[in-house]
């Protein structure tokens, strides 16, 4: 009589909680090293400029551009609400993510030989909203007339660079705004098709 094939034997549940925090740990020790790389290259002039581009990803600064392109004549009411509607996807995604994450700001980590140049506008950092806003908005312009698109896919990664230089998020915050955000421009770009 052959016996029959042993069973694979089932995940430890435990194990495997462990690998993520294991995980988890390591990537974060790995982003806060990161933070503290970007801390050397602080330079009042490069403050003043990454501030200021941290402002244009602001929600006020998307509205102004909103309504300037609404109040425009050809695709501009279009591409207003092409804007709108990215801007707002990527603000209610990225915050239902921060309220599942629970990742404290950079600020409240407590990390040695570090603060912020910019005070943060909630509790959590994981996604960066700023950076999730500006690449759907990138994303659903993308190919926009009178070169809004370019600007607008230029403009994403530099407000993300400005997010980690001021100390608002660390690097993989702001690399999970981008998918975030590139993900709800492409929805966007799809529904309007």
């Amino acid at each position: 009589m052959s016996r029959p094939p042993l069973a694979k034997p089932l995940a430890d549940p435990l194990e495997s909680s462990l690998d993520r925090a294991t995980l988890r740990a390591r990537l974060d020790r790995l982003d806060r090293h990161l933070l503290l790389g970007v801390c050397r290259f602080h330079s009042r002039l490069a403050t003043r400029i990454l501030s200021a581009l941290t402002r244009l990803g602001d929600p006020a600064s998307w509205a102004v551009v909103c309504l300037v392109l609404a109040g425009s004549g050809g695709e501009g009411p279009k591409n207003a609400r092409l804007l709108a509607e990215a801007a707002i996807g990527a603000v209610l995604l990225s915050q239902i993510l921060k309220r599942l994450w629970n990742r404290p700001r950079p600020a409240a980590s407590g990390l040695q030989g570090f603060s912020a140049l910019v005070e943060s506008p909630d509790a959590f950092s994981f996604p960066s909203g700023h950076t999730a806003v500006a690449f759907a908005i990138a994303v659903a312009l993308a190919g926009a007339g009178q070169g809004l698109g370019a600007l607008m896919l230029a403009l994403a990664p530099a407000i993300a660079i400005s997010r980690v230089y001021l100390g608002a998020h660390y690097p993989l915050d702001v690399l999970a705004g981008s998918l975030v955000g590139t993900a709800v421009g492409l929805g966007v770009r799809a529904l309007a098709g």
